[in-house]
């Protein structure tokens, strides 16, 4: 156990970071060249403990097989995302950071991490199979949610908004009670799929995996991510004012930190040839992310009486019913070619240039 602990690199650089930058936090904010090295310091850790929440949340999943594996990944990058989400919107009182930062995580969940997952696996494999019963729960999912978070907005008076985002609150978490119940349980073959010459692991194997010290990593790791997070917020904030570019931006760096596990694990999904996993980790998160951040920062919101706007703006609105759209077209065969992965990929390249005009 302890030669293992030894070997976990990303906590010690966390801790050291810490110990080392929150003495000279102030110092170093006070100069451009201070903020821009504390932030890609910071960045850089993080990103790095990111992974290693990727690492023990594949063994995880190794362990406990799918969908937990996929689940297990998901919510621990939501979890990331939550944490971060919380602080800086303690930090910036900025009230469409919620809004940004979940439009900026599906935009790179469906169209950059899928997107790019497609292309890489069509090129590989040519057609990649899965199972379509699951893009089709997904999707109705989280259009059902997205509409009722982030469109009806725009229909609510505003004397009512406050009483009609605490029915969301409740509305979503039985929401995601029900469908996590679904997915593991009634219908868990709706997110599986096994192909003739599957890999059936050993059972053996399976056992001598550790799963209680790869939880307590996982979660600890998550925790010095949120204690960097909140150093990290003060940087990005002072750069971004500095360097005149857009608040957005910060939302999508955090999108970029939460999504970091998915993207690597997604790849090498795609690379295996199991876009099945690369479908519940891109489309599931997206689920995850609307139906659990938004929850989770309206109650933060509520006890630190901060304003939140979820509403979407008329881009955001038009490049997320595109995203949608070349979903249902797309992902109504059960196969994904390199061709689908290119328009998604196009469609978030788009999405990252309009940030910036």
């Amino acid at each position: 156990m302890l030669k293992k602990l030894l070997k976990e690199y990303s906590l010690f650089a966390s801790i050291i970071t810490l110990v080392v930058i929150f003495p000279y936090e102030h110092t170093l904010s006070q100069t451009s060249i201070g903020n821009i090295f504390g932030f890609l310091l910071l960045f850089g850790v993080i990103i790095y403990t990111a992974l290693n929440v990727s690492h023990h949340a594949e063994i995880l999943a190794h362990k406990y097989g799918e969908p937990y594996g996929t689940l297990i990944l998901t919510i621990s990058a939501v979890l990331v995302e939550i944490v971060i989400i919380t602080i800086m919107m303690t930090h910036e009182k900025n009230i469409h950071l919620v809004r940004d930062t979940i439009y900026a995580a599906v935009m790179l969940d469906i169209n950059g991490l899928l997107g790019l997952a497609a292309i890489v696996g069509g090129i590989k494999y040519g057609e990649q199979q899965y199972n379509v019963d699951s893009t089709n729960s997904y999707m109705s999912m989280i259009l059902v949610a997205i509409g009722i978070a982030m469109v009806m907005p725009h229909f609510i008076e505003a004397g009512k908004l406050p009483i009609y985002l605490d029915f969301t609150i409740v509305m979503f978490i039985i929401l995601y009670i029900i469908f996590t119940r679904i997915q593991l349980k009634e219908h868990r073959y709706f997110f599986e799929y096994h192909t003739k010459n599957e890999h059936i692991d050993e059972d053996e194997h399976k056992a001598s995996i550790n799963g209680p010290y790869h939880a307590i990593i996982l979660a600890l790791s998550i925790v010095f991510i949120g204690l960097l997070s909140e150093i990290l917020s003060v940087f990005m904030s002072n750069n971004l004012s500095a360097m005149g570019l857009p608040l957005t931006l910060g939302a999508f760096m955090v999108a970029i930190i939460s999504a970091a596990p998915e993207l690597i694990t997604a790849v090498r999904s795609a690379l295996h040839n199991n876009m099945q996993n690369v479908v519940n980790i891109a489309i599931g998160a997206s689920l995850a992310t609307v139906l659990l951040t938004i929850p989770s920062v309206l109650i933060v919101a509520k006890f630190v009486h901060l304003p939140i706007d979820l509403a979407l703006t008329p881009v955001q609105g038009t490049m997320l019913g595109l995203t949608f759209l070349a979903s249902i077209i797309h992902f109504n065969d059960g196969e994904t070619n390199m061709l689908e992965g290119f328009v998604h990929f196009v469609l978030f390249i788009v999405f990252f240039f309009l940030m910036f005009i």
